[in-house]
Order: structure tokens, then C-alpha cells, then sequence
């Protein structure tokens, strides 16, 4: 049986409610997932709500937004307390460089001669977290541009016309938030680093040492052969490996829960509570 630690609801830049979620996850089998919203904890409740009524266990799950020498570093949380008074604060900050953010954006458009208004884009989130896609959306309805992805290759990407940088935590400091609220610090899909080999092992090596749990190894988008590099990491360094699909509904379309070739084990949630435990002692 399969389970899944990484998906996105509307609270976020996905496009399915946290109840919706979970029912997917219902009809799929699968025994336990960790809802990953960018940067909120919004829809835990709710999901935990539906998971009672599917039988589906939903355990406390997050994606931070964080830097690691100049690069974006996404960090899953899990196991930890959403109301620990520290790791709200740090949320609120995080959520405040958003907004402030969606406005520079929203200007950068305007200067560009697209009338874009953030009232716009926030209707468009439906009351989540407001992101870059829901940007994309309102481009795309508003015939500017064809497609998501070419809003971004041509108007939000990085490097592109109105794109804007984020604000984030460093990696250290962000896994300091975590384990603060009594939770587990994970990298996402690591191949987004874009380190070669003798890199990745040198910078996770020194992520570890700055208190990091574990690694994202079951992704969509690792080969075989990359797993399999993740996994010598894992074992050397002593982290736990975690899964998951990164799903995000209709903003990216063929994608699904993780399940099939990209089937996470329960035993993946198995060594994280584990190491959880085991941190908590």
C-alpha cells in the first residue's frame, strides 16, 4: 500500500480543497498522506477532518520556502506543532514577504503594460496562499499568454520581466523552526539543486550537520539511478528517505498522487516516526 508526503492544495498554488485531497487519496488506496502547502498550515484541520470520515490517517505537513548559498531550497516539515508559538511566528513572516511580493509582481506587470490588479489575483486563489501560478491563471484567462508554463517562460520566471524575489529562510534557520515545533526537516525534490554528484554530497553533508532529518527520495522526476544516489546519502549520513508526488491538480496537468511506479511504501512514514520519536527522547 502506498502512502504520499508531498501534495497541494488551494490553501497553496494547488488547485484541489484539502477535503477533495484526501477523498483522491481515498479512491486510490493509499493509508496515510501530509498535506505540503507552501508556507501554511491552513488546511491541516480540514484534512484531518475528511481523513477521519476516508479512513486516511493525515499527519502535519508543510513546504518552506528557504535559501542555501544562493540557491531555492524547498524544505518539508512533518510531525511537528502548528500551533507552537515560535513556528507560527515564523510562518507569519514568511506569509507577510509573500504579499509584499504579489504586489512588486503585480506592479512589474502593470509597468509592462498588463493591467493586472492583486485584488485580481487574490480572487483567483479563492482565499489560499497567493503564489506565482495564480499569477500564470489570471495571464492565461486573460488570453496575455497561452499557457502556464509560458507565463512563466516569458513573464514569471526567474531572470524573466516581473518576476520578484522571494523572502526566505536560510536552510539552518528554517530547520531550526522546525525542530523548534518538535517536527522533521526534509529536503524536496533535491534534484532541483542542480548539484553534480561530488556537490550534492559535500552540501548535504553540511546541511546534515546544520540538523537536517532527511531527503525527498521517491519523486516523480528522480531516475532510478538518482534514487539510488539519494538513498548512499541517506545511509551515510543518517536521514531518513521520504516520498511523495508533488501533486498540484490542475496546475499541473497529468500528474497524480503518488501510487503505481512512483508508489511510496508505508514504511517510509514507519522510519520518519521513528526518527521522531527518537528526536523527542
Amino acid at each position: 500500500m502506498s502512502i504520499d508526503l508531498h501534495m497541494h492544495s488551494c490553501c497553496s498554488d494547488g488547485t484541489c480543497t484539502p477535503g477533495k485531497l484526501v477523498r483522491l487519496a481515498a479512491k486510490l488506496k493509499l493509508s496515510a498522506i501530509a498535506l505540503t502547502d507552501h508556507d501554511t498550515t491552513e488546511g491541516f484541520e480540514r484534512a484531518v477532518t475528511a481523513g477521519r470520515e476516508c479512513g486516511i490517517e493525515v499527519i502535519p505537513g508543510v513546504e518552506l520556502s528557504t535559501h542555501w548559498k544562493g540557491k531555492d531550497v524547498h524544505l518539508l516539515g512533518y510531525l511537528f506543532d502548528a500551533d507552537e508559538p515560535d513556528f507560527v511566528k515564523g510562518l507569519k513572516w514568511i506569509q507577510d514577504g509573500r504579499e509584499t511580493r504579489n504586489e512588486e509582481i503585480a506592479v512589474k506587470l502593470r509597468g509592462l503594460g498588463y493591467d493586472i490588479a492583486i485584488e485580481e489575483v487574490l480572487e483567483n486563489a479563492g482565499g489560499g496562499m497567493v503564489g506565482r501560478p495564480h499569477f500564470a491563471r489570471v495571464l492565461q484567462a486573460r488570453g496575455i499568454v497561452s499557457s502556464l508554463e509560458e507565463a512563466f517562460t516569458t513573464l514569471l520566471g526567474a531572470d524573466k520581466p516581473a518576476y520578484v524575489s522571494r523572502r526566505s529562510l536560510g536552510v539552518a534557520e528554517a530547520i531550526a523552526m522546525i525542530h523548534g515545533a518538535g517536527g522533521l526537516a526534509v529536503v524536496a525534490h533535491p534534484f532541483t539543486l542542480g548539484y553534480l554528484p561530488l556537490e550534492l554530497h559535500r552540501e548535504v553533508g553540511l546541511m546534515h550537520d546544520a540538523g537536517l532529518d532527511g531527503l525527498e527520495v521517491i519523486y516523480p522526476k528522480h531516475s532510478r539511478q538518482f534514487r539510488k544516489q539519494l538513498r548512499r546519502l541517506v545511509k551515510e549520513f543518517n536521514l531518513v528517505a521520504t516520498g511523495g508526488s508533488d501533486y498540484h491538480g490542475n496546475n499541473r496537468p497529468g500528474t497524480s498522487l503518488a501510487g503505481g511506479k512512483n508508489m511510496v511504501p508505508d514504511e517510509v512514514l514507519v522510519d520518519l516516526r521513528k526518527r521522531w520519536k527518537a528526536q523527542l527522547q
